[in-house]
């Protein structure tokens, strides 16, 4: 029997994991089909898209007000077609704001939903779990502290840990890394990452080259690497770095390849997001640092729980890296923040200790937990006598 899988993702971390997801069902339920929005990564393991994924990667409040209309058009569009196709299950990764509201439609009519990715309820808007545990019947948490959180709320989570931590070995060749990108073992390496998007690479792309002038100036030799995985953000970059006259930079633009810079890196300058924690698994010391419009900074700093954004730090619970945010985010607060991680050796042994323990905690076989978490809707006979699936034991809601 051919069982048909509705998923959302919203942007470029989402379209990674629901790669991973639908690559796990199907090896283990072949013939799943799934269908709703992906991006490039789960077209090329198998999804099947109706709406570009683009067009819900919406980045803050103030843009997220001005796409309001379109969004809301394409989640009621969606919601009516998949009312009607009545799919055996309903998937959203990530892209929290838009895919509750959807599950949650669904949900009241009948078909089971999935949270896949928790919404950050234990660092802003922790009041969140009640709607989330009324629109899901299940949210599978890629962090080890998450699933606690909803089992004390009475709401169905299992813990599945992060792909990344499984594709990116424990021990890595740094050697073989650098010898790819033609890196001498004495010459000087910095990764920068300035957003998947083109809404970041505006934010943030002469932020970037600034600093790295300013670097490079310290440290003549320096190389950069800039891993930009589309055609767009790439020739946006080129035109940023002639804007700048930075053409004399020793920087060569990777199309992708962001790991392998990471890996060969001897630092690296990250836009807060998915990136940071690719980071921490490829073992680069790093410096955070992201900017957005004044008022959703503003709006955002007043609900937040925690005083840190980075993954990283949110894992070790403290600062282990820097972050440099909004007005701290000038070339030369950066360029001084790379340069300590450049100088001190010691820190940098410190700090990769921490990555590895932060990698061992998420590295549990997600593929796997994956598919046994979905298993019940996915899987024969996997219903109860009204007909709705069942959750195995381990996933059932403890009562709080």
């Amino acid at each position: 029997m051919v069982r048909r899988v509705a998923i959302v993702a919203g942007e470029a971390s989402g379209d990674l994991l629901g790669a991973s997801l639908v690559s796990a069902v199907q090896q283990r339920f072949p013939g799943t089909r799934f269908e709703g929005i992906a991006g490039p990564r789960m077209l090329a393991a198998g999804a099947v898209t109706r709406v570009p994924m683009e067009k819900l990667s919406v980045r803050g409040y103030v843009e997220a007000l001005r796409s309001l209309p379109e969004l809301l058009r394409i989640r009621a569009n969606l919601g009516a077609q998949l009312e009607a196709e009545r799919p055996d299950l309903f998937i959203g990764v990530d892209a929290p704001d838009f895919n509750l509201g959807l599950a949650t439609r669904l949900k009241r009519a009948g078909i089971p939903t999935v949270q896949y990715v928790s919404p950050s309820i234990w660092a802003w808007r922790p009041g969140r779990i009640k709607a989330i545990g009324r629109a899901v019947d299940l949210v599978l948490t890629i962090f080890p502290f998450e699933a606690a959180i909803y089992e004390k709320a009475g709401i169905a989570a299992a813990y599945v840990g992060h792909p990344l931590a499984d594709q990116i070995p424990l021990v890595q060749d740094r050697d073989e890394a650098r010898a790819q990108l033609r890196l001498g073992s004495q010459a000087t390496a910095v990764a920068l990452l300035p957003g998947s998007r083109r809404g970041e690479l505006e934010a943030h792309a002469d932020l970037f080259i600034d600093t790295a002038l300013r670097l490079a100036q310290r440290r003549p030799g320096t190389r950069f690497f800039v891993p930009l995985a589309t055609r767009e953000t790439r020739d946006y970059f080129e035109s940023r770095l002639y804007a700048r006259d930075a053409r004399g930079l020793d920087l060569t633009i990777l199309f992708g390849h962001a790991r392998l810079a990471l890996q060969a890196a001897d630092c690296a300058l990250v836009a807060s997001g998915t990136a940071t924690l690719e980071a921490a698994l490829a073992r680069c010391p790093m410096v955070i640092t992201y900017k957005v419009p004044a008022l959703t900074y503003r709006l955002m700093m007043r609900k937040a729980l925690l005083p840190y954004v980075g993954l990283p730090n949110i894992l070790a619970g403290e600062f282990i890296v820097p972050e440099l945010l909004q007005e701290h985010a000038t070339p030369e607060n950066l360029e001084q923040a790379l340069a300590n991680w450049l100088d001190h050796r010691t820190a940098r042994e410190r700090l990769l200790a921490r990555y590895e323990a932060i990698h061992a905690s998420l590295r549990c076989g997600n593929d796997e937990r994956v598919a046994q978490a979905l298993a019940p809707w996915l899987s024969n006979g996997a219903t109860d006598a009204s007909g709705k699936a069942t959750l195995p034991l381990e996933y059932a809601p403890t009562k709080g």
